[in-house]
Parts: structure tokens; C-alpha cells; sequence
């Protein structure tokens, strides 16, 4: 049960109570998102190694043998450390910092402010949720220091590669870390996800009802419930897939394998079997980071164009039907494996039916800029950017949810474009522009703008530069995943294109490095912030910065209003918080 501010003063918790082993969920959300950001450096530092090698895979790099002495013998890259720094990136992008950071950081931080609760519906398993996440992070780290190497199976770990531990390096005692480490995720994203279901439904401040919800919240709710929904059958998956490597069975294994000239014993098994339940989660996961990014971006949007969310019921509706059809549409990353055209024609429809209500909520942000009094301050800028970022990765998934284009496109760079743009560029400037948003919320300080602004360009522009390249790039040709790609000759014309995404990621790293400094010197030195520096209405920014142990002292605020009334009030403001009474009320 959360403790009221009068209890907290009489009983203060010790410093590893209040900030290590911490219940509050403020700590909790904070501790997701410096966890993610250092997993996030890390998984940069990654996809800069797997950058050099495809631009300059006859280099040697004898600074880098002396940190991997074995993965980079001589200071030339092996193909399967290669390999196991494909998967790892993923795996470290995907898991660990875009979940941590954007789902878990702002989510544990928020959903009770927004809501005008004094804490999650069960702290104490709220606090378990992140300490579970140490050890799978721990877990995977230190797969690279096994023999063997990390998991190189890439992030789908897809059998039989992943199910036979002769079957390459990586697939030994690094591809059964990966298994572990991803299990103890789920556990932890379990637990986070019933603990948002329940807050939301049943700790809402009086007057918050569905309809008068942030949208961040909503993107919450429902991604909270799609994780739900499907990581149980990846959790099973999992679970057989440890039996196949290392019990004998073979539910992933056909019969007739060859491995180092040896026939396997295995049979009756099928690699599909995974494949099938690997995107039933793996599909609907893409949207349990994206939709959290467009709540994030509205919310963020509405203060700073001064105008209401447009279309706040449709937006909400849309995010349903968004949520859905993700649960129905894993197929289409299966259009190679010889699936029955018919079939392959469900997922397609399915696939493309999901344009429909995400063009409705580009529609949406966009309107909400008409007529706007726009102040580009970074968190806005970044909120912008989300939007183009929405647009241009929608577009080409247009290419791949139609059977015919994808097949073509399928294991080519293209799919590597398009993948950044939805699950790197939209969750990662959502996380900026949630980071420049609320920092003064959660820390009292506001960041540094002339640095946000640089970071800004130096994030969007280097992005546009990778990603849209990598395009172009996949449409010549080019595959995905290969060690070397310079003995190819059909690429001849495009081999200066590595060198430009390569030349743009460092840029944007170097970027990145600005944000890193902002936050330092703003907790130093930066500007203190009020409890509503944005001037926003959402029921967060009546709570004092930092808001205090139980947020809301002894008395627990009321609402009136929806999210997002921007209009002339009394008192010379064009704003009214969700706590101001209604006339008459």
C-alpha cells in the first residue's frame, strides 16, 4: 500500500531504501532510464564496430585487437564476431534500451503522476520488475566473454543455428546466455506490464476518466496489454527452444541435419515452428515501443503548439484497432518461408489494413500544428521529428507488407531502413523529446536548449543520412547481415554508399556524446525548474519538481477536465489544468 508524504517525514528510508532498493516509482522509472541509456551507448558503440568492418573490411584496426583480442585477431575482424556483434546490437537495441528507456523508464515515472496516483498498484513488484532486468543484463554482457563468443543467430535466434550448439560459434554457451537473458526480460516486462494494466484501470485520481486520459497513458494501457498477450507463447518458445539444445528434443528439428559431417539424431521437429511463435510476440512488440512513442509525442506536441490534441477519441480509437491487428499480421515476416500464397495474402491485407490507422494518427499530429502558436523549444523539435521519422518508416513498410515486393526485398538492406525508422528513429526521438520534456519533472533542472537544439540536428540529419541511403542501398541489392560485401559486382555502383552511412553514424554518435553532456552539466549547473515550466495542463505539472515521496502530500488532486485545454483563460494564461473546476462545478 503507498504511504502518505506525513509518514514518509516520520519514518525517512536509508539511502539504499530510498534510491537503490527503492518502491518508489519515480526512483524505479528513473533507474530504467539511465539503465537503458548506458545500454543504449553500448548498443551504439556495437552497430560503430559493425561499421567499420562493412566500410573498411580490409583495415586492420590494431588498437581494437588489443580490446578483443579474439574476435579481432590481428586487428581484422572475424567473421563470427561479426556475426555475434549483429545480434547483440539487436538484441541490446531492441530489449534493452528502447523497452527500458522509452516503455519502462517514462512509463513507471509516469503513469502515476498522470493519473494522480501515489505510487504503481504493487511497488514492491514493481522494484522486483528492474532488479530481474540486472541480471539479464548482466547475463547477455557476459555471453561475449564465453567461448565461443555471443549469440550469432541474430535477434530472431532463429533454428536450427540457435538450436544446436555444434552448429557455429556463437551457437554454444553464448546463444544459451541470449536464451536466458531474453527470459529474464520477459519476466520483468511481465511484471511492469500487469502492474501498468492495474494502475491505470483501478488507482486513477477521482474525475480521470478513460476519455479525459492522457495519451501517453493510453499508449501505455494498450501496450501493456499486448505484451500481455503476447510473450507467453516467445516465453514457451524459449523454453523448448533450451529442451532442443539441450535435452534432446526436437520440436524446432527436422530430421536429416548434417552438422560438421555428422547426421543428427533429431527428427520430426520444424524451424517454422519458431518462426511462428518468435513474430507472434515479435510483431506486436514492434508496436509496444512504437505506440508508447506516439503517446509520448503527443503529449509532448500539444504544449508547445498550444492547441488540443486533434482528434483525441479517434487517436485513441486507432491505437485499438492498431493494437488489434498487430496481434493477427505476424505472417508477413514469413513471406520466404514457403508459406501458401493464400495465407500470404491474409497477412498482406492485414498488414496493409494497419496504414489505415496510423496514417489517421500522422493525420492527427499534423493537425494539431494547424494554427498552432509553434515554440520550437528541443523537446518540441524532437516531437516533430517524430512525426516525419512516422511517415517515412510507415512508407516503406507499405513495400514490405505486400508479399510480392517483399519477397524481393526481404533479406536485403531495405528491410535494415525501414526496421530504423519505425523501431530506431520513432522510439528514439520520443525519447528525446520525452527526455527534454520531462527532465525538469523528474530531476528540477532543465536542460541546456542551445545544446538540445545541436543534439537535435545532429541526431535527425546524420539519421535521414544512414537510413535513407540504407534504402537505396537494399533496393540495389545489397543483403543483410553478410561479413563482406565487396567481392559482390552487381553492387560496384553503389560501393560508395558505406562509406556515407558510415561517415553520417559517426556524426550522429558524436551527436549523442552532446546529449550525455547536457545531462551532466544541467544537473550541475542548469536552470532550476518550476513545477510547470511547459505552461501544460496534464495533471504531472501540478506536482512540485521533483514531486515528493507519495507525489501529492496528504491530499490527492481532482480532476475536471480533459488533457488538453488550450484556450484563453482567466488570469491572462491560454491554458487550464485538468484540476481547475469547471464554471459552476
Amino acid at each position: 500500500m503507498a504511504v502518505t508524504a506525513t509518514e514518509t517525514e516520520a519514518h525517512p528510508p536509508s539511502f539504499l531504501r530510498r534510491y537503490v532498493f527503492s518502491t518508489d516509482h519515480k526512483i524505479i522509472g528513473i533507474q530504467y532510464w539511465l539503465t537503458g541509456g548506458l545500454m543504449g551507448i553500448l548498443g551504439a558503440f556495437l552497430a560503430g564496430l559493425i561499421r567499420l568492418q562493412l566500410t573498411w573490411p580490409t583495415t586492420q584496426w590494431n588498437l581494437l585487437a588489443k580490446v578483443f583480442p579474439v574476435g579481432m585477431e590481428g586487428g581484422f575482424m572475424k567473421p563470427e564476431f561479426y556475426i555475434s556483434l549483429v545480434t547483440m546490437h539487436g538484441t541490446i537495441m531492441i530489449f534493452f534500451f528502447v523497452s527500458l528507456t522509452l516503455v519502462s523508464g517514462f512509463g513507471n515515472y509516469l503513469i502515476p503522476l498522470q493519473l494522480g496516483a501515489r505510487d504503481m498498484a504493487f511497488p514492491f513488484l514493481n522494484m522486483l520488475s528492474y532488479w530481474i532486468i540486472v541480471p539479464a543484463i548482466l547475463v547477455a554482457a557476459a555471453s561475449f566473454f564465453v567461448e565461443g563468443g555471443a549469440a550469432g543467430s541474430g535477434w530472431t535466434a532463429y533454428p536450427p543455428l540457435s538450436a544446436i550448439p555444434e552448429a557455429a560459434p556463437g551457437s554454444g554457451l553464448g546463444q544459451t546466455l541470449w536464451l536466458i537473458a531474453v527470459a529474464l526480460f520477459i519476466a520483468s516486462f511481465t511484471m511492469g506490464g500487469l502492474n501498468y494494466v492495474t494502475t491505470i484501470l483501478n488507482l486513477r485520481a477521482r474525475g480521470m476518466s478513460l476519455m479525459r486520459m492522457p495519451l501517453t497513458i493510453w499508449s501505455f494501457l494498450i501496450a501493456a496489454a499486448i505484451g500481455l498477450l503476447a510473450f507467453p507463447p516467445l516465453t514457451a518458445a524459449a523454453i523448448m527452444l533450451l529442451f532442443d539444445r539441450h535435452l534432446g528434443t526436437s520440436f524446432y528439428l527436422p530430421e536429416g541435419l548434417f552438422v560438421a559431417g555428422q547426421l543428427l539424431p533429431n527428427g520430426g521437429g520444424s524451424p517454422l515452428l519458431w518462426q511462428h511463435l518468435f513474430w507472434f510476440l515479435g510483431h506486436p512488440e514492434v508496436y509496444v515501443l512504437i505506440l508508447p512513442g506516439l503517446g509520448v509525442t503527443f503529449d509532448v506536441l500539444v504544449p508547445f503548439t498550444r492547441r488540443p490534441a486533434f482528434g483525441y477519441k479517434v487517436t485513441v480509437y486507432c491505437l485499438l484497432i492498431i493494437a488489434f491487428l498487430s496481434m493477427v499480421v505476424w505472417g508477413h515476416h514469413m513471406f520466404v518461408s514457403g508459406m501458401n500464397p493464400l495465407i500470404g495474402e491474409f497477412f498482406s491485407i492485414g498488414t496493409l489494413l494497419i496504414t489505415i490507422p496510423s496514417t489517421v494518427i500522422g493525420v492527427n499530429m499534423i493537425a494539431t500544428l494547424w494554427g498552432g502558436k509553434l515554440r520550437l523549444t528541443s523537446a518540441g523539435m524532437f516531437a516533430l521529428g517524430t512525426i516525419c521519422f512516422f511517415g517515412v518508416g510507415g512508407l516503406g513498410g507499405v513495400f514490405l507488407g505486400n508479399a510480392a515486393a517483399d519477397i524481393q526485398l526481404h533479406d536485403t538492406a531495405f528491410v535494415v531502413g525501414h526496421f530504423h525508422f519505425m523501431i530506431g528513429g520513432v522510439t528514439l526521438l520520443a525519447i528525446f523529446a520525452g527526455s527534454y520534456f520531462w527532465f525538469p519533472k523528474m530531476f528540477g533542472k532543465i536542460l541546456s536548449e542551445t545544446l538540445g537544439k545541436i543534439h537535435f540536428w545532429l541526431t535527425v540529419v546524420p539519421f535521414y543520412g544512414i537510413f535513407v541511403t540504407m534504402h537505396f542501398y537494399g533496393l540495389a541489392g545489397a543483403p543483410r547481415r553478410y561479413y563482406s560485401l565487396s567481392q559482390y559486382g552487381f553492387l560496384d555502383d553503389v560501393a560508395w554508399m558505406p562509406l556515407v552511412m558510415s561517415t553520417f553514424a559517426f556524426a550522429m554518435m558524436a551527436g549523442q556524446a552532446l546529449f550525455v553532456v547536457n545531462v551532466i552539466k544541467s544537473l550541475w549547473r542548469g536552470q532550476v525548474a518550476d513545477k510547470n515550466p511547459w505552461e501544460a495542463t496534464t495533471l504531472e505539472w501540478t506536482a512540485p519538481s521533483p514531486p515528493p515521496h507519495g507525489n501529492w502530500g496528504d491530499a490527492l488532486p481532482v480532476v475536471y477536465r480533459g488533457p488538453y485545454e488550450y484556450h484563453a483563460a482567466m488570469g491572462g494564461t491560454d491554458f487550464v489544468p485538468q484540476t481547475a473546476p469547471q464554471k459552476g462545478g
